[in-house]
């Protein structure tokens, strides 16, 4: 069974993060969506994202969404993952993601990582715009599910 570890902070996850994953649940047997945060950051932070990312990934079937606060080479190991999916939006989005591929490599030979662009209509989404939108009282509507909407609107997410 392959599967397929897509670490990330996703503060919020948008329909851009919701799109790689659906294309990667195409691809390999098992999707896990890794949300990393700091170990000094109260739980309930990592808590929510996490119930977040369920409810906007919930109509994919061969998804879990799982928490950590390790190395991500280290999580990927746990959750018997032999593949790290990063998504690439922009050349700067590369070269970050190419140093970290490299640095992985070295820490968990043979962990590899496979890179996936958005699709044109998400190309453009982040979680800094998202976040940024919703703080000056701007529609989100259109870039995530309705429970990250209002998780922004009731400013659970900062």
């Amino acid at each position: 069974m392959s599967t397929v570890l897509y670490p990330g902070t996703f503060n919020p996850i948008h329909n851009g993060h919701a799109d790689l994953v659906e294309r990667a649940a195409r691809l390999f047997d098992h999707v896990i969506l890794g949300i990393a945060t700091s170990p000094h950051k109260e739980p309930s932070v990592l808590e929510l994202r996490v119930k977040l990312a369920q409810a906007a990934l919930a109509h994919i079937k061969n998804v879990d969404v799982l928490g950590f606060t390790t190395l991500t080479v280290d999580f990927a190991q746990e959750v018997g993952a032999g593949v790290i999916l990063k998504g690439i939006r922009t050349v700067t989005d590369f070269e970050y993601e190419f140093q970290m591929l490299n640095m992985n490599r070295v820490l968990k030979p043979g962990l590899e990582t496979v890179f996936l662009a958005p699709s044109e209509e998400y190309s453009y989404i982040s979680s800094t715009l998202v976040r940024q939108i919703a703080a000056y009282g701007g529609d989100i509507s259109s870039f995530v599910h309705p429970a990250v909407a209002q998780a922004l609107l009731n400013g659970e997410i900062v």
